[in-house]
């Protein structure tokens, strides 16, 4: 393997993990504050790239407009269908079972996340395709690609990264300087004395889900700049990837999770790149990507069982 393919490889990772990095945080901030592992967050994200597709098609005047200045009409309509049904999902689906066992809430949340993905399923129109579990096209920057000596960069992954290192800035800020961010970090450590202090704990955990709506929503659009496609089963491996960042990264750190899905990112690409290039298909290498991104996680949970920059979670009484 060459030094160009290595770092074509290494910058396509980057693209990946910044991805999945978006949707980790959303994980890591539940669990953070009320320990609930919300497998449906890759429902959520679901939600946002069928909502963003659907403000693109059904408001022709969108469809006009060049795609960087639809881009940020498109996220409006996908933030606000990811935020609509977490919200629904923690006021019917998880706040009544706060108190309960931990079981109870976590197979809960797998089954709002079949729900989810069925119900997309079944009633998500698909224009131009006779099977109901095509995937639709979403609108792409097309192949106008840079070039930075023999590494390709493309439009899609430069803006991938670019939107998540914004994401990560605004999220840090939020919680570091604003009164809602020391509430979620005051509620993480102590919600019966946060509560006691005159903090509205459920208005907190709220908060925490629509945050991680949104941002879950800013990585389905990017996702399907990337790949030209939404499906409604696509929740599901990004939600597992991004889960696993979470962990690799320190379950309850947002910076964290965006570690995680960085060295999550960059390890599938390369493995499955180096497993390529001593085998006549790519597909060879592709089917083991999966089991390299959780051989990472074994790996790193053995030497280091608190995740790469440590867990961010408040022992409870």
């Amino acid at each position: 393997m060459t030094t160009t393919v290595f770092l074509q490889l290494v910058t396509n990772g980057i693209a990946q993990g910044a991805m999945y990095g978006l949707i980790a945080v959303g994980y890591t901030m539940v669990y953070g504050i009320i320990q609930l592992i919300n497998f449906a967050h890759g429902e959520f994200f679901m939600f946002g790239g069928f909502g963003a597709l659907a403000v693109y098609l059904w408001i022709p005047a969108v469809q006009h407009l060049p795609l960087l200045a639809a881009l940020p009409i498109m996220l409006v309509g996908g933030m606000i269908a990811s935020v609509i049904i977490a919200v629904l999902a923690e006021r019917f689906a998880y706040r009544p079972l706060r108190n309960a066992p931990r079981l109870a809430p976590l197979i809960t949340a797998i089954g709002v996340s079949i729900l989810l993905q069925q119900l997309v399923f079944l009633w998500y129109p698909q224009p131009g395709h006779t099977g109901v579990t095509a995937p639709l096209q979403f609108p792409t920057f097309g192949s106008k690609p840079w070039h930075l000596g023999g590494v390709v960069i493309q439009r899609a992954d430069l803006l991938t990264v670019i939107v998540a290192l914004a994401c990560m800035a605004y999220l840090a800020y939020f919680v570091m300087k604003t009164r809602t961010g020391r509430a979620m970090q005051a509620t993480a450590q102590d919600p019966d004395t946060a509560r006691l202090m005159g903090i509205n704990t459920d208005r907190v955990i709220v908060v925490a889900f629509v945050l991680g709506a949104a941002f879950a929503a800013v990585a389905a659009i990017t996702y399907g700049l990337r790949f030209g496609q939404v499906s409604f089963d696509m929740g599901f491996s990004a939600g597992l990837k991004a889960f696993t960042a979470a962990v690799l990264g320190g379950i309850g750190n947002i910076y964290g999770a965006m570690v995680g899905g960085l060295v999550l990112g960059i390890a599938e690409q390369v493995t499955t790149g180096v497993l390529a290039s001593y085998h006549a298909t790519q597909q060879w290498g592709t089917a083991w990507q999966d089991v390299w991104a959780f051989l990472l996680l074994i790996v790193v949970l053995l030497v280091r069982p608190q995740g790469l920059l440590g867990e961010r979670v408040a022992d409870r009484a």
